[in-house]
């Protein structure tokens, strides 16, 4: 039987796959096309999701001024103000691996996956997070090949996100 991490990372790399047109080879960016950040969602939705985004936005700035705890209680927030946003589990995923805590950061990109999928909102713009936190993730828990895999097909989207293999929070942003 294969384990929900296995399945997701099948069905991304499928996915990925699939939006090359059968080519077998990964899209990449052109210039009108990027990954979405959370700056760029705010407007796209509603007022909770405008409000939740920028919680999350919040967040990422504490995560990049060295605050994890201040980050933490922004996105916990942003969770409170819409359930159903994907980029405040996106960062808690971000912000867990990058404490050392690939559990729960693959808990809260299940999450958003789950949610991104459930609003339409999949595609290479969207698709590239999940690809480069999941290698993160399968690096920490000792699955090297499969990280070199995501985080190659990663690199091939987004470069300029994915070159140095992590994600910081100016970049979610």
């Amino acid at each position: 039987m294969r384990t929900a991490p296995s399945v997701l990372m099948m069905f991304l790399l499928a996915l990925v796959v699939g939006c090359a047109g059968g080519t077998g080879l990964t899209p990449t960016f052109g210039p009108a096309t990027r990954p979405l950040t959370a700056t760029d969602a705010l407007g796209l939705y509603d007022a909770a999701r405008d409000g939740s985004l920028r919680l999350v936005i919040e967040g990422l700035d504490e995560d990049q001024a060295g605050r994890p705890d201040r980050a933490l209680a922004k996105y916990q927030r942003a969770i409170r103000v819409d359930p159903t946003n994907p980029f405040a589990f996106l960062a808690l995923a971000r912000h867990h691996l990058e404490g050392d805590s690939p559990e729960e950061a693959s808990a809260f990109l299940d999450q958003a996956r789950a949610l991104f999928e459930a609003q339409s909102d999949l595609g290479p713009s969207v698709d590239v997070w999940g690809l480069g936190l999941r290698a993160g993730i399968d690096r920490a828990r000792g699955r090297d090949e499969k990280a070199d895999a995501l985080l190659s097909q990663a690199r091939r989207l987004s470069p300029e996100i994915w070159g140095d293999g992590r994600l910081s929070a100016r970049e979610l942003r």
